[in-house]
């Protein structure tokens, strides 16, 4: 909604802003909830310079990487993009203008808010730098809002104090549970869509936590699926779609993997549970499934034609813990599974060699420090 300049006179007279607004109570004290303009976020909400001492500054330094992400999931998705409420402090003398003077209405009505008050944003510091970067690219947008929750400031030690609060209990959401509710991402539907139809995936995978306890009956994370299928079909993080050929072939890739190890099958035909597969066994674990998909990319690209009977190699393949001789110091460090990068690493390079495929002079540089310490 636009905002008005308008002549307030009181004792003097004063230039406000003024903004529809919902009057609440939190705490005994008044709070406002309203909405700006996105073409005003940057010009009324400003933040601390990073040069400012913490112990002087309301909210943390910006991540000034974060933003072009951000700014880029609003130039890109017009339509369908949105944001939760900025809040901040306010210091300036507001003035709350009721609809009515009783009832409900009473809570409703108009914010006036004086030019020379001054904000502090508590929560939402990177949305205000994204919306300025997207604003650039796409000045149009400008006349959108943005819900805003106002407290009335009473200094630095109660802005600090908000931070602190605002932040205390917020918890992310796992990694496997945002892939699963991502709709945009095309490497997120594809491993949803394969943890339904692969049969090592299906009614095996757990859609919300990115680790999997001892005891469960899950086999594989969503998000192991997903790192491991992108390394597989190796296209870029930004690629807007997955050509339905590299779809079918990923489908066809764990299908065939699953053949070739045993212990899989006995999962996949319920004869054996998971939870014993994660006790004895390496390949029950995300770092195999991982280093799998990388490998699987470049015997692909190694055997065009045949990579299905390259992969019955892994047959050969004594996956058990107690194959120190081949797990030690790769996919496991002491005897307890490792997701390192560089056991990663180590973990790909011993399935590149058992599959028949050249590695990469970084992956033997790696491959000499180990031999050589080892």
């Amino acid at each position: 909604m636009a905002s008005n300049l308008t002549r307030e006179k009181n004792s003097r007279e004063t230039i406000s802003l003024q903004f529809p607004a919902i009057r609440g109570i939190q705490a005994g004290k008044e709070y406002y909830i309203t909405m700006f303009p996105l073409n005003l976020i940057p010009r009324l909400f400003l933040f601390d310079e990073s040069e400012v001492p913490p112990k002087l500054r309301a909210q943390r330094v910006l991540n000034y990487a974060r933003i072009p992400a951000i700014a880029n999931y609003i130039v890109n998705n017009p339509t369908d993009y949105v944001f939760s409420s900025i809040t901040a402090s306010i210091d300036g003398n507001v003035d709350f203008l009721p609809y009515a003077e009783k009832g409900q209405f009473n809570k409703v009505g108009v914010l006036a808010i004086p030019l020379s008050a001054r904000f502090v944003i508590n929560d939402g510091q990177h949305r205000r730098a994204a919306i300025e970067a997207a604003l650039k690219a796409r000045p149009e947008i400008g006349h959108e809002t943005i819900s805003v929750v106002l407290f009335l400031d009473t200094g630095l030690k109660k802005s600090q104090q908000m931070f602190a609060d605002l932040n205390k209990h917020a918890v992310p959401p796992t990694k496997s549970l945002g892939i699963l509710y991502d709709s945009r991402d095309p490497f997120a539907r594809l491993a949803v869509d394969l943890a339904a139809s692969v049969p090592i995936f299906k009614g095996l995978t757990d859609f919300e936590k990115t680790t999997i306890s001892n005891r469960s009956i899950k086999m594989f994370t969503l998000s192991s699926i997903y790192q491991a299928t992108k390394e597989l079909i190796g296209k870029p993080s930004t690629a807007k779609k997955i050509a339905k050929n590299d779809q079918e072939l990923a489908h066809d890739y764990w299908c065939e993997v699953a053949k070739n190890i045993p212990e899989w099958r006995l999962v996949i035909d319920r004869r054996v549970n998971s939870s014993e597969l994660r006790r004895d066994y390496v390949h029950a674990h995300g770092v195999i499934l991982h280093a799998l998909g990388i490998a699987g990319r470049a015997l692909m690209e190694a055997y065009p034609l045949e990579w299905k009977q390259q992969l019955e190699k892994l047959n050969e393949i004594d996956w058990s813990r107690s194959n120190v001789a081949l797990w030690e110091g790769r996919a496991m460090i002491g005897g307890r599974i490792n997701k390192s990068q560089t056991n990663l690493m180590l973990t790909t390079n011993a399935l590149k060699t058992i599959l028949g495929v050249t590695l990469t002079p970084e992956e033997e540089r790696i491959e000499a420090l180990f031999t050589r310490v080892g």
